[in-house]
């Protein structure tokens, strides 16, 4: 595996990201807004369900009982495809995935493709990497038109340019289209409508052009080899029926083992993503049928990381993410430093725990993610298949903690200690200490209440940066095991009264 993201630069700590972001007050208002909204809209689409909480549990049974046995079905996955007239290919990375589709590419011998939204060939940089081979890839997602028109990054999973207003989207499109294409027609307002229409005009010439079409999927079907896409705007519909090839680039955990599991993944991804009863358009391709759709399908399974998240008892159950962006949408973290601030093409509350397991947690900004949250658990209350956040964000936090990557010694693993947190690592070791010697702890209890009028609003050295936001707790005049023996008579250790023999 590469280690990282082609085409994505190099990032700042979460921390540093972040600051800058939460300083944008036009960037927290386009936020505010938008979050907002949508959450109000998805809150209202899931209390019409009756039988969400059990739509979400086999959400979860579903998605587990396939990562415990992926091996089988993506073999099984394989077999199908090949039967309906497609070809799989493997790719262990970022590079190898690259080097497939650009290959594929250039066997047809087209110079672009069109391309429907798809968070993979993102987090693998495949437009950069097309474009140094000499080829265009054209966005045709409303959302991600308009962040590769601004010479952008994405900041949401679903809407990408969650971070543009409408005046910034009106002058992008006025300045830029026209070095892409259609310019946008004279005199363009801000209103929606507009908007939506200079971008339709602009897209169907390239619709209609393109012999090569680039997807994801947000789920593949094992038992018939069928790969699903679903989206809003009918692009999705157009990339994949229009072009005479067909390349689908798609991490290994979106499969599902039948059409009847699909069946609980299309009642809740729409009303978690985007507030729907039903998405507007949802397409299904089994592999190629004679003058219907492309002639030549490619389906490219990415690794990337994916195969070392699963051996992580605890991380696995990021894998089980839908790509529905209500933990994005409810994360008081998310709604006042943005996207841009987790370094990824997986922000929020998912990126924070998926980015650090894909690319591992040596770099800067993948050490910080894992801190990059409140744990005040929205995420996990809105999450359709129940993956806990919180509990991942721990889980990653211990391993920052604890070491850095993993090296191999011979035959012996080492796990290196983690640079930046040796303070921390003592305290914890002193905390131990003095937790498994009552007569010390007892010591420093009153030792601490004695002098309780020194306590300092803020901790030197390395303890100022977590006191820079917070209060020191203000001290007790006595210590807990002091006031029980003064009220009760008797040893805290017991927790009844040893003079008169009683539990109260």
């Amino acid at each position: 595996m590469s280690g990282t993201f082609v085409g994505m630069p190099a990032f700042p700590a979460f921390p540093e990201a972040a600051r800058e972001a939460v300083g944008n007050q036009t960037l927290r208002g386009n936020l505010r807004h938008a979050t907002h909204t949508i959450r109000a809209k998805r809150a209202k689409a899931v209390a019409e369900v009756s039988d969400w909480d059990a739509l979400r549990e086999a959400g979860k049974q579903i998605k587990d009982h396939t990562l415990r046995h992926l091996d089988r079905y993506l073999v099984r996955l394989e077999e199908t495809v090949t039967a309906a007239g497609g070809v799989v290919h493997w790719a262990a990375d970022a590079d190898e995935a690259n080097r497939i589709v650009t290959e594929l590419v250039r066997a047809t011998g087209e110079s672009e493709v069109v391309k429907v939204k798809s968070m993979a060939t993102q987090e693998i940089g495949l437009n950069e990497a097309l474009e140094a081979a000499g080829i265009r890839a054209y966005e045709t997602d409303l959302a991600e038109l308009i962040v590769q028109l601004g010479k952008d990054r994405p900041s949401h999973i679903l809407v990408p340019a969650i971070h543009r207003n409408r005046g910034e989207i009106r002058d992008i499109f006025a300045r830029e289209m026209g070095e892409w294409g259609r310019p946008a027609p004279e005199g363009l307002t801000d209103t929606p409508a507009e908007l939506a229409e200079a971008a339709r005009l602009h897209l169907r010439e390239k619709f209609l052009r393109a012999k090569v079409g680039v997807s994801g999927a947000n789920f593949m079907v094992a038992e018939t080899g069928t790969l699903v896409v679903v989206e809003s705007e009918g692009n999705g519909r157009m990339c994949l029926t229009l072009p005479e090839t067909l390349i689908s680039v798609v991490g290994i955990e979106k499969i599902v083992p039948t059409w009847g599991d699909l069946e609980v993944f299309l009642q809740t991804l729409p009303r978690s993503s985007t507030a729907e009863r039903m998405n507007p358009y949802t397409s299904t391709w089994t592999g190629t049928t004679d003058g219907d759709g492309p002639s030549t399908f490619h389906l490219v399974l990415l690794d990337n990381g994916r195969t070392d998240t699963l051996a992580d008892e605890v991380g696995r159950q990021a894998l089980r993410c839908i790509r529905c962006s209500a933990c994005l949408n409810v994360c008081p973290v998310y709604e006042r430093a943005g996207g841009h601030a987790y370094g990824s093409v997986y922000p929020g509350p998912i990126g924070a725990i998926l980015s650090p397991q894909l690319r591992g947690t040596a770099s800067e900004i993948d050490a910080s993610l894992p801190y990059a949250s409140s744990l005040c658990g929205a995420c996990y209350e809105v999450c359709p298949v129940a993956i806990d956040i919180p509990e991942v964000l721990v889980h990653l936090r211990e391993r920052v903690v604890q070491g850095g990557p993993a090296t191999r010694e011979g035959n012996k693993v080492v796990l290196r200690p983690a640079k930046g947190h040796a303070a921390e690592r003592a305290a914890m070791r002193a905390a131990r200490w003095t937790f498994t010697h009552p007569g010390a702890l007892r010591a420093g209890q009153r030792l601490a209440a004695r002098g309780r009028r020194f306590r300092p609003r803020t901790l030197p050295g390395p303890g100022a940066a977590w006191t820079a936001t917070r209060d020191l707790p203000v001290l007790p005049a006595e210590p807990f095991r002091d006031w029980w023996q003064r009220t009760h008579g008797g040893d805290s250790r017991t927790g009844g009264n040893s003079a008169r023999g009683d539990v109260k």
